[in-house]
């Protein structure tokens, strides 16, 4: 997902992925602001008087919203510049870029650096875009362009398991659009295998939906999708054996089923749901996916380990020990948990027919599977660039202005930091 950062001398964080937009300050744990990355505008100005005056007074270009103003404004077409985590329409970004520092920054760009993330397998020419608006529409003296995943790496290093501080590792990033496996050697991505998981939050919201609809529960159908996001927020939780879980679901259904309760946003009376299967069902399809996605069946500790096999062999082992989660839509509980057990099985097997193949003479090395989970999980990537835009050292790594009006948009395929060209 396309991320940004913005970060000033005191610095300001900016971050926006395909959904939804954070906004804060450097230096801090949580961002200050999260809203959705649309922009609602005018497609065509009026006709008559009403538009010519509209247009006299020049304010068409600055009638338009962003956010949650833009969700509520049935006049205007609301539009979302990101899509799949890519910039796909920079003219409506640049207008979302403008409110953001503007209205609710509230900051003089002039004075500020700022920090952007980019996806996975981002475009240099879409980094170069982001360069010219930034340094020619918002004329700042710095930027920064960091990898997503790499930054999740570093704000791991608050989990109390992560032994030494390392930049290699497999960062699961899972929110609420899509899950990407990215594996990272030493600060840099390898690009050629990142897989992604085409389950996320959303996909789990929708099942849950589907899942309480099918019991006929009392649910206003116009809050159907509220319900299940509440539900899916407040109850869910990863199982580590799916018949078992039935089972006690059975015999002490008052022990396991919630209740969630409700109000009918027309009707103003109250309603309430029994929560039962639906809590461990709904994040159960990250390890059975076909529950939901009958086009994927591949679960997600298949997936991560996949990964890894296609990665260079020196790598792997330090892959497997540095696990890393990243994203809401890993913190369900025992999430971490499942998926170690899951991926340990699958590489034990791996090395027992290994050893059996070689008719005994040949004894594998165990191999440590590591997941490592940590308290600033969900904001994981905000995180990680607050800690890098508050070191001393952040300014020195931007790429400046001065450098930018020398040579030009191009400085921004080069990363200062690890001394990669795109």
């Amino acid at each position: 997902m396309y991320v940004l950062y913005v970060l000033c001398m005191s610095c300001y964080v900016f971050v926006s992925h395909c959904s939804y937009t954070k906004i804060g300050y450097a230096g801090n744990t949580e961002p200050q602001f999260i809203m959705p990355s649309c922009i609602a505008i005018r497609e065509s100005a009026g006709v008559g008087d009403t538009a010519q005056r509209r247009l006299a007074r020049g304010v068409d270009d600055l009638d338009f919203y962003i956010g949650d103003e833009a969700e509520d404004k049935p006049n205007y077409a609301t539009k979302w510049p990101i899509r799949h985590g890519m910039v796909e329409d920079w003219d409506l970004m640049e207008k979302f870029l403008e409110q953001v520092i503007f209205k609710y920054l509230r900051a003089e760009p002039e004075d500020h650096s700022f920090l952007m993330t980019e996806p996975p397998l981002n475009t240099p020419e879409n980094r170069e875009y982001l360069a010219e608006i930034m340094f020619e529409t918002f004329n700042t003296p710095g930027l920064y362009i960091a990898v997503q995943a790499v930054l999740a790496l570093a704000a791991s290093w608050t989990s109390r398991q992560v032994g030494q501080r390392t930049l290699t590792g497999i960062v699961i990033d899972s929110g609420d659009g899509v899950t990407h496996a990215i594996p990272v050697a030493e600060g840099y991505v390898i690009g050629s295998c990142i897989k992604n998981v085409p389950i996320a939050g959303r996909d789990i919201t929708f099942f849950i939906q589907q899942l309480l609809r099918e019991r006929e529960a009392g649910i206003p159908p116009e809050q159907s999708m509220e319900t299940a996001k509440a539900v899916k927020e407040r109850y869910c939780y990863i199982c580590p054996d799916i018949v078992k879980e039935f089972s006690k679901y059975d015999s002490d259904p008052g022990k396991w089923i919630k209740q969630y309760r409700g109000v009918n946003a027309v009707s103003q009376t109250a309603f309430h749901v029994d929560v039962g299967y639906e809590r461990f069902l709904g994040p159960e399809i990250f390890f059975h996916p076909e529950f939901a996605n009958p086009d994927f069946m591949q679960p997600i500790s298949d997936v991560v380990d996949d990964v890894i096999q296609s990665c260079p062999i020196d790598v792997r082992r330090p892959l497997y020990k540095n696990i890393v989660l990243s994203g809401g839509s890993t913190m369900f509980r025992d999430f971490g948990r499942r998926l170690q057990r899951d991926v340990k099985r699958v590489v034990d097997a791996r090395l027992k027919l290994s050893e059996e193949l070689s008719g005994g003479r040949i004894k594998p090395k165990p191999m440590e599977v590591q997941v490592i989970t940590h308290h600033m999980q969900r904001y994981a990537v905000w995180f990680g660039g607050s800690m890098l835009a508050s070191t001393p050292e952040f300014s020195q790594v931007c790429h400046s202005k001065k450098d930018y009006d020398e040579i030009g948009p191009s400085i921004c395929r080069h990363n200062p930091v690890f001394g990669i060209m795109s």
